[in-house]
Order: C-alpha cells, then sequence, then structure tokens
C-alpha cells in the first residue's frame, strides 16, 4: 500500500459535555477526492478545522504531507493545503488579481512569483474579463471560483473544501464541479464535505459517512449503494399512496418508508410491484435505481436537523 498523502487517526474533539468527533481516522491518498457527508452536527466542519489547525483535537493525530505532524508542523502544513470555506472570506476591497496577489503574499511568496500565476488562476475560474472587478461586482458562482483560485496559489498539494458550492444554483454549480475534476486530473487531492449527493457521486473516489460525530460507513459510493441497499426504488405518491405502506403490496419488497405523503419501495427486483401498482388508479410511480441520497437517509435517518 502506498504512503497516504494525509492521515488522521483517532481524533477526538468534545465542547462542553457534546463529544463533536469521536475516535475519527482517515486516510487520502494523492489524486484522490475523500468524500465526507453527514447531517448538520455530524461534525464535519470541526474536522476540517482540526485538519486545518485551526481547533485542536483533544485526543488523535494528524499527519503527512511529507511526514509532517499536526500541531508541530502547522506552519509547512498550511503551506501546502488550499482551503474554500463555507463562508466567502475574500477581500472587498481588492479586485480579483489583488485578492490572489494579496493570498500569495500571506504565503510568504514574492510578487514576482505570483504575478505569472494570476492570468492562469484567473482563467481556470473562468474570470479573466473580471480581473479588475470587486468581489461585490461578482456572482455567487463566481466568488466561489474566485475562492477556489485564490485557494490554488500557492499550489497546494491537497485542498480542503467545506461545502464549496452550497448557495450556488446548478449552472454554477457544474461548473464549478468541471473545475474540481480538472484539478483531480491534474493529481490533486482534495477532501470536501458536501450537503450534495450528487456533488458527492460525481467527485468524490471515497466517501466517509458521518453521524454523531462517528464514523458510521466508509468506501467507494457504488460500493456502498451496494452494500447498504437494494438495487431498485420505487416513490409512489398520489390518492392513497400513503395506505400502501401497510398492504399487501409490501410482499414485492425489502423494506418500505413513508415520507409525508410518498411511500419508498426497496426492492430487489421492481417488476412485480410495478406490475401490481399498475392496477391502483390514481397513482404516480417513479421507478429508479438506489443513489447515495437512498444511502444517507437510510444511514441517518430522514429527520430534519437543525443547524448547531
Amino acid at each position: 500500500m502506498p504512503t497516504p498523502l494525509f492521515q488522521a487517526s483517532h481524533l477526538q474533539k468534545r465542547f462542553g459535555t457534546t463529544t463533536v468527533v469521536d475516535d475519527l481516522s482517515f486516510e487520502i491518498a494523492a489524486g484522490e477526492c475523500l468524500g465526507v457527508i453527514g447531517p448538520n452536527g455530524a461534525g464535519k466542519t470541526t474536522t476540517i478545522r482540526m485538519c486545518l489547525g485551526l481547533t485542536a483535537p483533544d485526543a488523535g493525530t494528524i499527519e503527512g504531507l511529507g511526514g509532517l505532524t499536526m500541531p508541530r508542523d502547522a506552519r509547512a502544513i498550511k503551506a501546502r493545503l488550499g482551503v474554500v470555506s463555507q463562508f466567502d472570506t475574500l477581500d472587498p476591497d481588492f479586485s480579483c488579481a489583488e485578492n490572489l496577489l494579496v493570498y500569495g503574499r500571506y504565503f510568504g511568496l514574492a510578487r514576482a512569483e505570483i504575478l505569472p500565476r494570476i492570468p492562469k488562476l484567473l482563467e481556470f475560474a473562468a474570470l479573466s474579463h473580471k480581473a479588475d472587478a470587486k468581489p461585490a461586482e461578482l456572482s455567487g458562482g463566481m466568488r466561489r471560483r474566485l475562492s477556489l483560485a485564490r485557494a490554488l496559489v500557492n499550489d497546494p498539494q491537497l485542498l480542503m473544501l467545506d461545502e464549496p458550492t452550497t448557495g450556488l444554483d446548478p449552472q454554477a454549480r457544474h461548473l464549478m464541479w468541471e473545475r474540481l475534476q480538472l484539478l483531480l486530473q491534474q493529481g490533486k487531492s482534495i477532501l470536501l464535505t458536501t450537503h450534495f449527493m450528487d456533488e458527492a457521486e460525481r467527485l468524490c473516489s471515497r466517501l466517509l459517512v458521518l453521524d454523531h460525530g462517528r464514523k458510521i460507513a466508509e468506501g467507494r459510493p457504488g460500493d456502498l449503494i451496494a452494500e447498504h441497499l437494494e438495487p431498485d426504488v420505487v416513490e409512489v405518491y398520489g390518492n392513497g399512496a400513503v395506505a400502501l405502506a401497510e398492504s399487501p403490496l409490501t410482499r414485492f419488497a425489502a423494506r418500505v418508508e413513508v415520507s409525508g405523503e410518498t411511500v419508498f419501495f426497496y426492492t430487489q427486483d421492481a417488476r412485480g410491484l410495478m406490475a401490481a401498482l399498475a392496477e391502483h388508479g390514481g397513482l404516480r410511480t417513479f421507478h429508479r435505481p438506489a443513489n447515495l441520497e437512498d444511502l444517507f437517509l437510510k444511514l441517518t435517518g430522514r429527520q430534519i436537523r437543525e443547524d448547531g
């Protein structure tokens, strides 16, 4: 097995009497995108903050990027990381180009070293035409792409992205995905937290599923779906749909769930169920393969959790 680029072992973090991260271990290989998914309060952001040296773990170790260890080598580790946080931290008084220049100076890079990188980074972010614009003049998607470009100014080995596409419209989100896939093709490694299951499925070679600070599943997206779920899902909604959850139709399914006015039948083979449903007038059905969202809901539940 090759040596991991980055490794966290038995991390633990408490705030008061609440354990936010509980004996969490993971590693990231070179050129890999590791996704971290979980409900609000699962410990995702706290985990990233510990990896960045912004929050000290109560127990556990963080090491990698050439034999470095956090917190002893925090400065050297940070020099090899790129970070995009949940919220924009762009300087509103500087133009796009100036934001990149000033951020590069924080890493101790000489002005003469940064300036040649700026046009390439702006081109990568599809912002060449906005070099002189200030963040307030940019759309939300543009600001997120500028944040990503800024995170690349020090040519990091590992990018840590905390929900980088939250609040973006579908077009802007897809453009961000294209840029992240380009970085993976270039050999960069990514640690990504996200609430978007399609984002995780598109970008991540492996996933960690967290709940209440603990790792409850880990593996490749397709492998996790095959391990935890039946292959076919039939959603049924319309007049009388909910009553079907306790009807003879359940014999066609390995598992049945109700969410609002929709009934979810999880089955090894949907053909018998679909034929039986055809005899029920007034119902609408949607037959699809199981996906990461089904996995997420099975492992963490359908109950809505508030932030914090």
